[in-house]
């Protein structure tokens, strides 16, 4: 498995970051067997956020990771603060700086690798964003920052006052949810996908060197469920089939290797508990669709050639 730079940070990541959200839904034995089994893949990036379980997704995976010393220098962390749940979106120093601490006791570690705000805060005051990544990057709380659900403008305006580069940008992003590419494919169209939702942030985080990581990649809409083997979407599926009986892989496979073949070289985010699935995804990171097959995808997932 090829390592790909995460942004601007001097870091060499996994393609495929082991998404932490649901690692309630499983037992503690289960959890210690599946980190096992994702250090033993090679997938030693874990991607957390103090709304996850309320922290307690954070408290599970240092208690199955058995964290220690030796431990925590085989693995990079990252976590993201901002939300308040139900209540507000919270960017401000004392929130940030409360959160880590709470972050770094729950994970029982000194640093985070990777710092990311969640979403876009409306009363953000950059310059406050700034003191507090300073506070904690001076401290050695965490080494690098980055931001999720954030458009042009919004990375723009932060980096304007921030001292670190932010490294990472995590978005939604899967074959049925491809706005990002539908917006730069669809210009000067009257179509569906030609409307410009995000910015053109795709083309933006490749200019700048800051890397995207896909959140909900085997999803469709907003956490309406997946588009494998559903039959709303019965093209995409026997696309998906027919590339998976040629490679010898799942359709998983096939539909993670879709979003680590684009150029940007994207780190895909996978949410999965599931040992064998997590493998599956981990076979996408060797294996490179031709240009044809990714194309195939695209338009059997519903969308358009002009």
């Amino acid at each position: 498995m090829k390592l790909i730079p995460l942004g601007k940070s001097g870091l060499l990541v996994p393609p495929v970051a082991v998404g932490c959200m649901r690692l309630l839904d499983i037992s503690e034995k289960e959890a210690e067997s599946f980190l096992d089994q994702a250090l033993e893949l090679g997938l030693n990036f874990f991607d957390h956020a103090d709304i996850y379980g309320q922290g307690a997704c954070e408290s599970r995976f240092a208690q199955a990771i058995h964290m220690s010393p030796s431990i925590r220098e085989k693995i990079l962390l990252q976590s993201k603060c901002g939300i308040v749940s139900g209540v507000m979106y919270d960017f401000s120093k004392e929130h940030i700086l409360s959160s880590v601490d709470g972050i770094l006791k729950r994970l029982k570690t000194d640093y985070l690798d990777v710092l990311l705000l969640h979403r876009p805060d409306a009363l953000m005051e950059p310059q406050e964003v700034a003191e507090a990544f300073s506070i904690l990057h001076n401290s050695g709380k965490v080494r690098h920052f980055g931001v999720s659900n954030h458009r042009p403008s919004q990375i723009r305006l932060l980096q304007k006052y921030l001292g670190q580069p932010l490294v990472a940008d995590q978005l939604q992003f899967s074959l049925v949810n491809a706005s990002m590419i539908q917006g730069g494919m669809e210009v000067n169209m009257t179509t569906d996908g030609a409307p410009d939702r995000d910015g053109s942030v795709l083309d933006f985080c490749r200019e700048n060197v800051i890397t995207i990581q896909t959140w909900s990649p085997f999803q469709y809409g907003f956490f309406n469920g997946t588009f494998l083997g559903n039959e709303k979407f019965p093209k995409l599926n026997a696309v998906l089939g027919e590339l998976a009986e040629k490679y010898g892989v799942t359709d998983t496979c096939i539909a993670a290797a879709w979003i680590l073949r684009h150029p940007a070289k994207m780190q895909l985010v996978a949410g999965t508990m599931n040992p064998a699935r997590l493998a599956q995804i981990r076979r996408a990171a060797n294996l490179t669709l031709t240009r044809e097959e990714w194309y195939r995808l695209y338009l059997a997932a519903g969308h358009m050639l002009p």
